[in-house]
């Protein structure tokens, strides 16, 4: 329905088996830790698309991908404590999918948040006891101070997207020539009082901090090279609030 109807989607956070675990004698959870996983090769991709993403290396940077990474910079910038998202750059747990995937089909960013350590007993199952085992999605199984940790990381990601400006339009990498250094050009976003123009090698898992060019110009011209780094452009509001990273598209 959000495709026929023209949602507007930026991004859905879906929240998924997050209540932490307090069964007795499970010694392997770790309640500091919620995962964030994220799909890489984009599940809407035509074969066009994958050739080019193929061709600029960019199998590691879809929109969900770029999501994740804005998930775990709000983490960095907030106090949680000792609570912070762990990054699995993967579309869902291994081999198995959830209510994300849908949106990922139809070319939404979209990433799952699930608790670390899943306990198979308390979800799927009828409420009983067997070999003095208890199964069942039972209220006294629930953690709670771990779910508002999560509640707090969700609502401090959308506060902070809701704040910020829009996306930089068409982003562009120009490579009609073939030079060393590289040019990126993209239209003003409405709500931008500047643009910050961030790299990392392809390496990286995510933008280090230190990489990154500030202008209020709508076009950069790089000494670093497009074959050993990965491009990323986000616009700035007045107050400092940060959209999130749009990757740019080669333009010939």
């Amino acid at each position: 329905m959000a495709r026929a109807q023209g949602w507007q989607l930026e991004g859905v956070l879906n929240n998924d088996i997050v209540g932490g675990n307090r069964t007795p004698g499970d010694t392997l959870q770790k309640s500091n830790v919620v995962r964030v996983f994220s799909e890489g090769l984009p599940a809407a991709a035509t074969e066009a698309d994958l050739r080019r993403i193929r061709a600029a290396g960019g199998e590691d940077d879809s929109t969900s991908r770029q999501l994740a990474r804005y998930i775990a910079d709000v983490a960095s910038a907030y106090d949680f404590g000792h609570f912070a998202p762990q990054l699995i750059f993967r579309r869902d747990r291994y081999l198995r999918g959830g209510d994300h995937s849908a949106f990922n089909d139809q070319g939404f960013a979209a990433v799952r948040f699930t608790e670390y350590r899943e306990d198979f007993h308390h979800q799927h199952e009828n409420p009983r006891t067997e070999n003095g085992i208890e199964f069942g999605d039972l209220l006294k199984f629930v953690d709670f101070d771990y779910a508002a940790n999560v509640a707090r990381l969700n609502a401090a990601t959308l506060a902070s997207l809701a704040s910020s400006p829009a996306l930089p339009g068409k982003v562009r990498l120009l490579t009609k020539g073939l030079e060393n250094d590289s040019k990126i050009q993209w239209e003003a976003a409405p709500g931008a009082s500047a643009y910050e123009v961030l790299w990392r090698l392809t390496s990286d898992p995510g933008f280090p901090e230190g990489n990154v060019t500030r202008t209020k110009e709508t076009s950069v011209d790089l000494a670093e090279s497009k074959d050993n780094v990965i491009f990323g452009v986000r616009s700035v509001g007045a107050q400092g609030h940060r959209s999130l990273i749009v990757i740019p598209e080669p333009e010939r």
